[in-house]
């Protein structure tokens, strides 16, 4: 699986004019699922978001994580994360899960995340959607289950 994680003073998703998700601090993660990703990737994911440390203690340094801090997450899936414009102008998706197991995996990933504690909202899945933020900082991370594995 793979994110794009930006840390945000607010963000808010809307499906035909209509706010689905919304939260004040905490994290925006975009949320991609690769082709053969499998619910350890979901797993890690949850985990890394809730416990990733790029929120400020008292120093200023970034050493805090959601549990920490008792902020909250937004994720929205986002398949064109998985979109591969390489030797050509229009990406080609051919790496991105199909959708009722992408729907799955990311549907087990947000539930972990809550699961652990964070509290979370989300998108809705496939439906075309804007989403708005604030990014603080600006502060954004690319994650990547594969890296790992």
């Amino acid at each position: 699986m793979r994110a794009v994680v930006q840390r945000v003073t607010w963000a808010e998703v809307e499906v035909e004019g209509k706010t689905v998700g919304k939260i004040g601090p905490g994290l925006c993660v975009l949320v991609g699922v690769e082709a053969g990703d499998g619910e350890k990737d979901a797993v890690y994911l949850a985990e890394k978001l809730a416990k990733l440390r790029i929120f400020a203690d008292e120093e200023g340094k970034m050493n805090r994580s959601l549990l920490d801090t008792g902020l909250s997450a937004l994720l929205v899936s986002q398949f064109t994360l998985l979109g591969d414009a390489r030797g050509q102008n229009r990406p080609g998706f051919t790496r991105a899960e199909a959708p009722e197991q992408a729907n799955a995996l990311f549907a087990h990933c947000l539930e972990t995340v809550r699961r652990l504690g964070v509290p979370a909202e989300s998108g809705v899945f496939r439906a075309h959607m804007a989403v708005r933020l604030e990014n603080d900082g600006p502060v954004t991370l690319l994650l990547d289950s594969r890296k790992l594995f």
